[in-house]
């Protein structure tokens, strides 16, 4: 999507295409990229000029008008067309135009003021007062580098034709007897000297270095891009389009922080228009959800853009669950238990040899509770395929979970009044449950796991006699029940972490023995994720 703004506005005298560009590599069917630019400046907007061509743009609806109007943004539509023959072509575009038969491109000075300033890792040129570079748009002052400079050329070539005479004597005797004995003019001797055609200095030959004189155009990809983007904001004039690609690359946390701040994104007026990409949750979690677009694309090949609502829960959901915009299919589970359960399980999967939640794009969010569906719905209104998992010691908000029902989502629950913990110790077999007592004593105290079990059991049993009755295989349906209600008011397994490795260490190796429903859910649950 850069590349396609780039192109379509970018300066480039010589853009290279092949048929490898082209959809499907259909040479037949030509690439037409559009792009609708506003804010311009005079020239641009004169009608004797591009009378035809000038558009309006509405911002309330986000629509282009085919001529300019009362409470429209004045704009023009650039078109680059590529046919077979692989020459692009930049022109402007509008439905009178093409009515009246009327054509009309762009000129290079033109385009020049539309162009876009790209970060990128090759952006060291901006860092000299090269052709087109940003410097030269920070002030009108030009070095005048051509006497000084010239002066240096003739002591180097002069000094270094006086050393090189020494060290190719012998080659420069024999070229000046075979140009006497050719008749060739060239007096009486030749010399070796740098070739003053090859030393041909303007103003790109100067550059900014350090206090040490090290070529800041030398600085790593991070630094240069925090110092050209700060240029780029300083020049004011001319372009205000900044493309970057993959915004943190080469960047810290906090210096992604100031990058963001350069480009604007904390301005109430953003001083730029910024089209970035990024594969980072600290980009997603830094921007407001205004400024964010999910890009994707179809299994039919079909790019997207969705915008971001800008609503209260969706910046909570974006802010709490960042790296889950960088997915395609999204599991908001109930809570840090339920995360912990299925990431234990598909480790536990993966080790049998199933493909792993991430290499399917899953991404497993908490959903803090009563904030489940909510959180749930925020997701799925981004067309990002959005389940559910879990527990039902408390119900939902009827209103919520019907919407998420009515727009395709999915839920998986457990069995009617069970929690997470409550399900676990009904359904898996007896020695497993001794093992997640085990476990439990592990993550907190033998004596905090008999102390809970003695408080739900009325003081009817302890830690000691529940592993006896496991051993004696008594363990019944009461023990199993408070059981399940004293790890869950215990907290034993209520960090991602504890439960992630009880549910890989324990449940797993115990499903193909453990109550058939709940195994169906989990199923069902891995089934829905392995169809994304």
């Amino acid at each position: 999507m850069l590349d396609a703004i780039d192109l379509c506005l970018g300066a480039r005298r010589n853009p290279q295409f092949t048929d490898s560009d082209f959809h499907g590599l259909d040479c037949d069917r030509s690439v037409a990229i559009r792009a609708t630019v506003g804010d311009l400046p005079p020239d641009l907007q004169s009608f004797e000029a591009h009378g035809h061509h000038l558009r309006g743009y509405d911002p309330l609806l986000g629509s282009v008008e085919d001529e300019p109007g009362n409470g429209l943004d004045t704009v023009l539509t650039v078109e680059l067309r590529v046919g077979d023959d692989l020459e692009p072509r930049w022109c402007l575009v509008s439905d009178r135009a093409t009515r009246a038969g009327v054509e009309r491109s762009l000129s290079w000075r033109d385009r020049l003021k539309l162009a876009p300033t790209r970060l990128s890792g090759a952006g060291g040129h901006h860092l000299g007062w090269s052709r087109g570079s940003i410097l030269n748009r920070l002030s009108d002052e030009r070095a005048d580098v051509s006497a000084a400079v010239s002066r240096a050329a003739r002591q180097t070539r002069s000094s270094l034709g006086t050393e090189a005479g020494s060290d190719l004597a012998k080659a420069l005797a024999s070229v000046h007897a075979l140009s006497v004995r050719l008749g060739v003019p060239v007096g009486d001797g030749v010399t070796a000297m740098l070739d003053a055609r090859s030393m041909a200095f303007g103003n790109g030959t100067i550059s900014l270095h350090d206090e040490g004189g090290v070529p800041l155009q030398g600085l790593g990809l991070g630094s240069s891009r925090l110092l050209v983007a700060g240029m780029q904001r300083e020049a004011g004039s001319g372009s205000s389009i900044v493309l970057v690609d993959e915004l943190e690359h080469g960047l810290e946390p906090h210096r992604i922080h100031s990058l963001l701040s350069e480009l604007g994104a904390a301005d109430r007026r953003e001083p730029l228009q910024v089209f970035a990409t990024t594969h980072s949750p600290v980009v997603v979690k830094e921007l407001s959800v205004g400024q964010l677009h999910v890009a994707r694309r179809s299994r039919e090949g079909i790019a997207s853009l969705r915008r971001v609502a800008a609503t209260e829960e969706m910046q909570k959901a974006v802010r709490a669950c960042s790296e889950a915009l960088l997915s395609r299919t999204v599991l908001v589970c109930e809570g840090p238990t339920e995360i912990g359960l299925v990431r234990g399980l598909d480790r536990f999967r993966t080790a049998g040899g199933s493909a792993p939640a991430g290499a399917l794009g899953v991404a497993f969010v908490d959903g803090n509770g009563q904030n489940t569906y909510r959180r749930a719905l925020a997701f799925q209104a981004l067309g990002y395929r959005t389940a559910i998992l879990r527990d039902r010691d408390k119900e939902p908000d009827p209103t919520e979970a019907a919407a998420f029902a009515r727009s395709g989502g999915v839920t998986f629950a457990w069995r009617q009044g069970n929690a997470t913990e409550d399900e676990l110790f009904a359904a898996l077999t007896d020695g497993a449950v001794g093992s997640m007592l085990d476990a439990a004593a592990s993550c907190r105290t033998r004596e905090h796991v008999d102390s809970n079990i003695r408080s739900l059991s009325n003081g009817k049993t302890t830690l000691d006699n529940v592993e006896l009755d496991i051993v004696c295989g008594a363990l019944d349906r009461e023990t199993r029940a408070f059981l399940g209600k004293a790890a869950n008011k215990g907290k034993w397994f209520k960090t991602i972490t504890d439960m992630q490795d009880v549910a890989s260490d324990v449940v797993g190796p115990d499903l193909s023995s453990a109550d058939p429903e709940f195994v169906k859910v989990v199923n069902d649950v891995f089934g829905w994720l392995a169809g994304a």
